[in-house]
């Protein structure tokens, strides 16, 4: 009994050592996520959900449905419904989660390592357990620790940049399939007229008063707009697909329509006193800069930590030994001989004293701060310009409204009076007509251009532009003391 109790003792060891570790047992994949909302909904004033259950998701589909009750769906409700809907931006929430269990898994001990042996050699036996823990990755938990931070907060950022993206992605796709219907409208009253001028021409040809090439001018404008139409409303159909795809939804979900216009010109434009700086406060790629900075900064003091000692293992053992020893009258005595050992095992920097890793990890920092730097720099400009872009778009806009389809307008009138008049023939007066329509096809261009900018400017301040910040760039310095 005694030796049984002997080697259970060594058994239950490691289970004392690991009750030293401060951990979390009861783990929440959401933690974190609180911040992602809350940061979008400064922004956008949009809700995000990270569903992770069937109740979360019933909830989330109820709201669409919902959303996309009314016949026409707006900007902002196209918005709501692809943050709760879009299943791409689901997959990037669970990046939050990646990162607090790494930061879960940094705060544990590596579990030590048990080994039991028995030998006999003639009547002796022995029984001896050692214990293997790395004490590297005990002295350097909290260096790790404040490293796996950082990453989380990364996440986090991420997160909200993946939200931003996804916003300016269906705003635009909104608004390239509300100019697009608009398009459309405009072609299809443009075509009713043009066929009511054709048979109106075939009518006058019968009884002689116009000549066959005006006829045939009459049928080939109207022929010629039917096929734009046709363009158009494909392009119509194909936008209207692109929202749906962003949106992410697909079956009963698609009977709703967007509005056959984009809205009016605002009459006062956004303004900023200084852009620039507004944008550097902003900016969620430029705050996961700087956090990439600030992990390299504590992951370089993690190698200089581990730069002699990277592997440093602690090792104790019990050993449980059987004497037996034989009187003269030839009975057999027994007794337990219990005795401790112990070992520490490290690595000799004899050919690798850790400089090159050490040097690795100065140019990792070194080339963050230069991308930081440079990010600023390319900020600052990607916000002047999107403001200029913004001012300049409202004003073509508005010039195309004001003044150039009102001129237009008015000499078609002009020219159509002088045609009841037998004084302006066929051909002028379909060549004012096509003036007229291209007039007012670049000026619903000129208001889409305008929407984009006004979407692109809100990109360029707040993020969730072309230039999102990749999480396959992350270096491996947070490592650095295992290697």
């Amino acid at each position: 009994m005694k030796r049984r109790l002997l080697i259970s003792g060594v058994i239950t060891l490691p289970l004392l050592i690991s009750g030293c570790v401060s951990a979390t047992e009861d783990f929440e994949t959401d933690l974190g996520f609180a911040s992602v909302s809350s940061q979008t909904a400064q922004r956008l004033g949009k809700e995000t959900v990270w569903i992770q259950s069937q109740a979360q998701a019933k909830s989330a589909q109820d709201r669409v449905a919902m959303l996309l009750k009314p016949k026409y769906v707006g900007v902002d409700a196209a918005i709501q419904v692809a943050l709760l809907n879009n299943k791409s931006l689901q997959a990037s929430y669970a990046d939050v989660g990646l990162s607090v269990a790494d930061l879960w898994q940094e705060g544990l001990l590596q579990n030590p390592s048990l080994s039991v042996g028995y030998s006999g050699i003639g009547i002796a036996r022995s029984v001896e357990g050692l214990i293997a823990a790395n004490l590297m990755r005990l002295l350097t938990r909290e260096r790790r620790l404040d490293v796996a931070e950082v990453r989380v907060l990364q996440a986090q950022l991420r997160a909200v940049d993946a939200t931003l993206a996804l916003a300016m992605e269906t705003r635009r796709a909104w608004i390239d399939a509300a100019s697009a219907w608009e398009a459309v409208s405009y072609l299809n009253r443009a075509k009713v007229a043009a066929d009511a001028a054709a048979e109106l021409a075939l009518e006058l040809g019968k009884t002689g008063a116009l000549p066959k090439v005006d006829q045939a001018r009459e049928q080939a404008f109207y022929a010629e707009l039917t096929a734009q139409t046709a363009e158009a409303r494909l392009a119509a159909k194909l936008a209207k697909e692109r929202l749906y795809k962003v949106m992410g939804v697909w079956g009963q979900n698609l009977k709703f329509e967007v509005p056959n216009a984009l809205p009016s010109l605002p009459g006062s434009l956004k303004s900023y006193k200084a852009i620039e700086a507004e944008a550097l406060r902003n900016r969620v790629d430029l705050q996961v800069a700087r956090l990439e900075l600030e992990a390299l900064a504590r992951s370089y003091g993690l190698t200089k930590a581990t730069r002699y000692l990277s592997d440093l293992e602690i090792s104790a053992g019990i050993s449980v030994e059987e004497e037996i020893e034989e009187a003269e009258d030839g009975s057999e005595t027994s007794t337990n001989v219990v005795s401790g050992a112990g070992e520490i095992g490290l690595e000799i920097p004899i050919f690798d004293s850790g400089q090159a890793r050490l040097r690795k990890a100065e140019f990792q920092y070194l080339k963050a701060a230069n991308q930081l730097a440079a990010k600023a720099v390319d900020i600052r400009s990607e916000a002047r310009a999107a403001f200029q872009a913004y001012r300049g778009r409202h004003e073509i806009a508005r010039h195309y409204r004001s003044n150039v389809v009102p001129i237009r307008t008015t000499i078609e009138k002009e020219s159509l009076l002088t045609y009841n008049g037998m004084i302006t023939n066929t051909f002028d007066l379909l060549a004012d007509t096509r003036q007229k329509l291209a007039a007012i096809l670049s000026s619903v261009d000129a208001k889409r251009e305008f929407y984009l900018a006004d979407a692109g400017l809100m990109a360029a301040v707040y993020g969730g532009g072309e230039g999102t910040p990749d999480a396959d760039a992350e270096t491996e310095l947070a490592d650095a003391g295992d290697e």
